[in-house]
């Protein structure tokens, strides 16, 4: 059965509480406080946005306590989003192709069907000071057609082991990596060659940047195809033809510069029937995030009886919301 506004699944992001400290004897009682948010905004399902908590990292016991606090807070599981842990990272790629290995294994054990990876990597420090880390470019893909080799073989490695498990793999889109552009990432996904393995569209993520940009159509264009997990969310940007200035700021998503009434329309035409999770920078992110769930809810299909493109990738086993 096709999904309906009322059913599609809507994952809210937890980028915008602390870590976690799954380490503590209160852990359960921690995860349970920021579930509990969660819910109270409005949401059924959350994407455990590994910036909170790292699946991969925790042990049986933990990922108990875990399970344990959606259930209590009414919250299910949706998908877990591995960011800034580059399997091809110079320093600690082999450190961080380990730890995808282990974010699989413990999606798994969750019931999770959807984990997103990408190659962006960590913040460098003149980022971090800054408001919007956006305004500064930090890590760039190596121009060597061997280090891209590489990210095509570990990303083929990493998709048959979710295969294994009944998960499909989403590469997360990123600036100034081989997921940077609607054509690298189209063919970066062509290259890995795994139906399981496709792509999180997050145009936000480039639409921001202090640069000359593609169009966000065109960006969704060329990736909707190979799309099976969204990470949305929505800027203003104004570009100032004189100085050639730039500014972004973050934005509901019905505001911002991506016509995500169109974009939706298009991704159903590509297939799309995945989760969709709402992300936010700054302020109350969560509520923020709330909105634009709400606004989503309003331009998804009423009714089953739409016309649904064929996807050129697998889409994933869909959560079920929890009751508490």
């Amino acid at each position: 059965m096709q999904l309906t506004a009322e059913t599609w699944p809507i994952a809210a992001s937890v980028l915008n509480f602390p870590p976690g400290t799954p380490d503590l004897d209160s852990w359960h009682d921690d995860a349970l406080a920021v579930l509990t948010e969660v819910a109270e905004a409005g949401f059924t399902l959350v994407d455990l946005t590994d910036s909170w908590v790292r699946p991969g990292d925790l042990t049986p016991g933990q990922l108990d306590a875990l399970e344990s606090a959606a259930q209590q807070a009414g919250i299910g599981l949706a998908s877990v989003s591995a960011i800034r842990r580059s399997v091809i990272d110079a320093a600690h790629g082999d450190d961080n192709l380990a730890y995808s290995h282990r974010t699989l294994d413990a999606a798994a054990r969750l019931g999770i069907h959807t984990v997103s990876f990408g190659l962006h990597q960590a913040l460098t420090e003149e980022q971090k000071r800054l408001l919007w880390f956006w305004r500064k470019p930090g890590h760039r893909d190596s121009e060597d057609p061997a280090v891209r080799a590489e990210a095509v073989r570990r990303f083929q490695v990493l998709g048959d082991h979710a295969a294994e498990l009944g998960i499909v793999v989403s590469l997360e889109m990123y600036e100034h990596t081989y997921l940077g552009t609607g054509d690298s990432a189209a063919r970066l996904c062509e290259e890995i060659g795994r139906p399981n393995v496709g792509l999180n569209p997050d145009i936000g993520n480039l639409i921001r940047l202090p640069e000359p940009v593609e169009h966000w159509r065109d960006l969704l264009e060329k990736t909707l195809p190979y799309t099976n997990f969204w990470h949305v969310k929505s800027y203003s940007r104004d570009e100032d033809p004189v100085t050639g200035a730039v500014v972004a700021l973050p934005q509901y998503m019905e505001m911002g510069l991506i016509n995500y009434r169109e974009g939706v329309k298009m991704a159903i035409a590509n297939g799309f029937q995945g989760v969709i999770c709402v992300e936010n920078y700054g302020g109350d992110g969560l509520s923020v995030s709330a909105a634009n769930e709400r606004y989503l809810r309003r331009i998804l299909p009423r009714t089953p009886d739409y016309t649904l493109g064929v996807s050129r990738v697998q889409q994933p086993t869909l959560p079920r919301p929890v009751t508490a």
